[in-house]
């Protein structure tokens, strides 16, 4: 669970999972779980008139969502709105011309409309943190005759390493949207570096003609006035261009620069960029950029006065840890450098990374960055001016063993407690509604009782797929799957009534809504877990809570 995600409710009715039917289901599949259902659940299919009144409710629910389903209207509004959607007033007298794709698109116009909305009354603020420090003299300290021989042999002298704050930059952005197409940007920047500080104000204002192309005016007061143009346009679908012109003001006269990108979509992972830059100081570069699921590769040469480089930056991906690996070579008339590192994604909005670089005449230097949502805040740490094992083996493993043991001693134990109370308030907060869930769970397995029978005598007749036992809930991993704790719920009877010729299929839903269960764990994770007997074998298996079943599998025989 992330502390920075929205508290969860309890989830409102899913009627793909109550029918037990995949979102693309066609109409038939969605008769054929109707009716299955209306054979158990049928008012007049129960006598005795407690079993009766349960099948009532049960019965409505099985209508409604065949109702909502079955009509292409109904389902174009459900599938964007949920419920909620079809209560809004409006929608349920939509227009029946519209097809369910013009509903869809309606919804997401309006969607767009909204968000569009909410953007305007927010800022989105963006800053950035930069604390340069110079921990050089741990590794190579100064050879100073700061005391006087007599006293250094007399072991009265001992000197700590010297580590200072060489410099410090802090910057801050803020958005005014004035209308749909037009937006001032208001940003501002402060530096200080051995005691000499300085900043600037900087006020911009884009307008977007159209999704090709928008034209932006800046102003600058800092080191000097300065206005700057800036354009961007789509010249055709695989061609963009970017550029503009800056004029600087200062004492000795008026300073102009000009810079100007073109790029190219190669392919659909690839785009090549072309760029000049002129003024001052003249640069020429090309760049070729390819990005893929699992793979960054990024290719750069840059050709000016007066310095030159080649770049080759690569990233790993791994996504299922939300991690990233990072490594770069920079190589130039200024010298070389070497830079790897690691990215790690820490919470929903936040990440950590690391990066140690190496070179001439460079040194070592560890960079540390955490980003917080738009908040970004850097700590470059000069260890050494030139390049030596000891300030780069350190500089690679101090940062991993602190990461490990602040990790596991101290943010852990903060995530499981903050995570125990975000579930006990959750739990709270939907106690009638979890209470509401579950009655309706014991009277669905209740009104199952008859066909449950019926399924088992016709899957053992034919030594089929029998269901000896299946909990649904939070499973105890660290005993084992068969091990489980107090979060958990016995679905034996609904899982077996799922069965069918000897096959159990259950689509990718969450279980929780199926007929006969609910959730008994609201906030965690979950699983199912089910063993059964097929051709008088037994098998077992334990999957996710959205991850789709089917048996039998030879893969579940336990041997």
């Amino acid at each position: 669970m992330d502390l920075d995600s929205d508290d969860e409710t309890v989830a409102e009715e899913d009627y793909y999972s109550f029918l037990n039917v995949p979102k693309e289901a066609t109409k038939e599949e969605i008769s054929n779980a109707y009716r299955r259902l209306s054979r158990m659940y049928h008012p007049d299919k129960h006598l005795d008139p407690a079993l009766k009144a349960k099948a009532e409710t049960m019965f409505n629910k099985t209508k409604r969502a065949y109702e909502v389903l079955s009509d292409p209207h109904h389902r174009a509004i459900y599938d964007s709105l949920g419920t909620k959607g079809l209560e809004i007033e409006g929608w349920e007298i939509v227009q029946r011309t519209k097809t369910p794709a013009e509903i869809r698109a309606e919804y997401e116009q309006l969607a767009e409309e909204r968000a569009e909305r909410k953007k305007k009354q927010a800022t989105n603020p963006t800053g950035n943190v930069t604390i340069a420090i110079n921990a050089a003299d741990l590794f190579n300290p100064y050879d100073g005759d700061l005391f006087d021989d007599e006293y250094e042999s007399a072991g009265l002298v001992y000197s700590l390493p010297n580590i200072e704050v060489s410099s410090m930059q802090f910057t801050q952005s803020v958005d005014f949207p004035l209308t749909r197409s037009n937006t001032c940007t208001l940003s501002g920047e402060l530096h200080a570096q051995n005691g000499v500080g300085g900043g600037g104000v900087n006020l911009s204002w884009r307008h977007l003609f159209s999704h090709k192309s928008w034209a932006e005016v800046e102003m600058a007061v800092g080191s000097g006035p300065a206005v700057s143009f800036k354009a961007f346009r789509t010249l055709t679908k695989r061609f963009f261009w970017n550029g503009g012109t800056v004029l600087q003001f200062t004492p000795e006269g008026v300073r102009p620069g000009i810079m100007s990108t073109l790029a190219m979509q190669i392919d659909k992972h690839s785009v090549g960029y072309v760029s000049y830059h002129g003024g001052l100081r003249s640069l020429f570069s090309t760049q070729l950029v390819r990005d893929t699921e699992n793979n960054r590769f990024n290719v750069s040469l840059q050709v000016g006065v007066p310095h030159s480089s080649f770049q080759l930056h690569y990233t790993r991906k791994m996504i299922a840890r939300e991690l990233k690996l990072k490594l770069a070579i920079k190589v130039g008339t200024f010298g070389g450098v070497v830079e790897y590192g690691a990215e790690k994604k820490v919470s929903k909005h936040s990440s950590l990374a690391f990066s140690v670089v190496c070179g001439v005449p460079a040194g070592v230097k560890l960079k540390i960055r955490l980003t917080r949502a738009s908040q970004t805040y850097l700590v470059p740490i000069d260890l050494c001016e030139e390049v030596m094992p000891a300030p780069v083996f350190y500089a690679t493993v101090v940062p991993l063993i602190v990461y490990v043991v602040v990790k596991r001693g101290l943010v852990e134990p903060f995530l499981r407690e903050e995570r125990s109370k975000k579930v006990e308030r959750q739990r709270r907060d939907n106690f009638s509604k979890l209470l509401e869930r579950r009655r309706d769970a014991m009277a669905a397995q209740e009104l199952m009782m008859a066909a449950y029978a019926r399924v088992r005598e016709e899957e053992a007749s034919r030594r089929g797929l029998l269901v000896v036992k299946a909990v649904y809930g939070k499973l105890d991993a660290g005993r084992g799957d068969t091990e489980m704790v107090n979060d958990v719920i016995d679905v034996t009877v609904p899982v077996q009534c799922l069965v069918k010729d000897g096959k159990l299929v259950i689509h990718e839903n969450c279980k929780s809504e199926l007929p006969g269960f609910f959730d008994p764990a609201l906030g965690e994770p979950k699983q199912l877990h089910v063993v059964y007997n097929y051709h008088d074998q037994a098998h077992e298996v334990t999957v996710k809570d959205d991850e789709p079943l089917r048996l039998p599998k030879t893969s579940h025989r336990i041997t």
